[in-house]
């Protein structure tokens, strides 16, 4: 056979040609499903989380501090004369008020010493009489030229003696009675007194050398100190026109929280800025002061400290759950259009009404993901689930199907 009788097609080759193609077509319709399975399966289910708008309302912007609570009034009862502590009259860590006897030292020397006083003074009573009269007789004979002005002259300078010699007796004998008193040790200020340093019995010297007795520290009002930044003492100052040290400072409201208080029942005032920023943290010390009828707040106490009253202002807030943090960095994950997440880094400012104020990095009504940020990363599909911004924690997790609160994650803000 020559060459163009092998191009030729024959019955034969043209049945096997169309088997050929018929069993590839069959291949590739029975395969595509199976590809497309295939793909599907490869494609990342979406995330379940709960989504919410970010808020905008109009808000009094408030900064927080950490800080101690101290005493208006603190002193140390010291004894203001010698002896042996003979009682004790007061419980320890009671109130007592001004004026109370707390201890009393044996009053006995002291009592002999006013009446040794009083004898002391009553000859110097009678020493000034007698001279009075003696020269008053000196005086009339002087008249009547029956003494020598040398003698009447000595008998003006002995009564002029003993009324300098009264005087120091009465001297003596108030010394002797103030130290008879100063044998019951009384409270000088209102307030809760400490336990006895000194038991009954014991010797104790006067003055301030003397043993401290026991301690008083006032209770109602009370202070609250703490260390306010620059930038903060800068916005507050400009908005009450205040100064270091000004009392203008007065007119910035501020709120007080104890360590077991979510809320800030406790309103007070600004007290006292002090005239100088420490330069080497960049502080300035303020003082604030409450009132603590019932007795509750005690020196020494930690306190949470809110200062507001820069003026309202629009503001965009969001939940502290929706925020986390990339090394010093926070950010949000913002849910666009076809449920893909973009990273967003934010800038923060305080809570508010217990929401956190959003200062840059996010519009309101933009929506974002509020609970289960640790289980998506950016450019990932989720399925959102919106709820409210300020929806309690517990609601968001069962519709997220989150885990627990007490489950820390590394996305999750800190």
């Amino acid at each position: 056979m020559d060459s163009n009788d092998k191009r030729k097609f024959t019955p034969a080759r043209l049945a096997i040609a169309v088997a050929v193609v018929g069993a590839i077509g069959a291949y590739a319709y029975f395969d595509a499903p199976v590809k497309a399975a295939a793909q599907a399966s490869a494609l990342p289910a979406a995330v379940p989380v709960s989504v919410a708008a970010a808020l905008e309302k109009r808000i009094t912007e408030f900064d927080e501090f950490s800080g101690r609570l101290e005493a208006i009034d603190k002193v140390e009862v010291r004894p203001r004369v010698a002896g042996y502590i003979e009682s004790i009259h007061f419980t320890p860590g009671a109130l007592v008020n001004k004026g109370d006897t707390l201890f009393v030292i044996d009053p006995k020397p002291y009592a002999a010493e006013v009446a040794r006083a009083e004898a002391a003074l009553a000859g110097a009573q009678a020493r000034l009489a007698l001279t009075n009269s003696e020269a008053e007789r000196a005086k009339r004979l002087l008249e009547d030229r029956a003494i020598a002005q040398r003698e009447f002259e000595e008998r003006a300078n002995a009564q002029r003696e003993a009324q300098a010699a009264l005087q120091s007796a009465q001297a003596a004998l108030e010394l002797a009675r103030l130290n008879l008193g100063y044998t019951r040790v009384t409270a000088p200020i209102s307030g809760r007194v400490s336990r006895a340093e000194v038991t009954v019995g014991n010797l104790v010297a006067a003055g301030a050398s003397g043993p401290a007795l026991t301690s008083i520290v006032s209770t109602s009002p009370i202070y609250a100190t703490f260390e306010a930044d620059e930038q903060t003492f800068l916005k507050y100052a400009a908005a009450a026109g205040a100064r270091p040290g000004d009392r203008n400072a007065r007119r910035i409201p501020i709120r007080m929280a104890l360590a077991n208080e979510d809320a800030f029942p406790r309103q007070g005032s600004i007290e006292f800025v002090d005239n100088r920023i420490d330069p080497q943290s960049g502080t300035i010390r303020v003082r604030a002061v409450f009132d603590n009828k019932d007795g509750l707040l005690t020196p020494g106490m930690f306190a949470r400290l809110k200062v507001g009253g820069a003026g309202e202002k629009n503001a965009v807030l969001i939940n502290d759950r929706a925020v986390g943090t990339d090394q010093n960095r926070k950010f949000v994950f913002v849910v666009g259009a076809d449920n893909k997440v973009a990273y967003r880094e934010v800038k923060l400012g305080p809570v508010v009404d217990g929401l956190r104020v959003v200062r840059e990095g996010l519009a309101a009504g933009e929506t974002i993901v509020v609970n289960g940020i640790q289980r998506v990363r950016p450019g990932a599909v989720v399925a959102p689930n919106p709820v409210r911004m300020d929806e309690k924690p517990e609601l968001a997790q069962r519709r997220s199907g989150a885990p627990s609160a007490g489950a820390k994650t590394d996305g999750q803000a800190s």
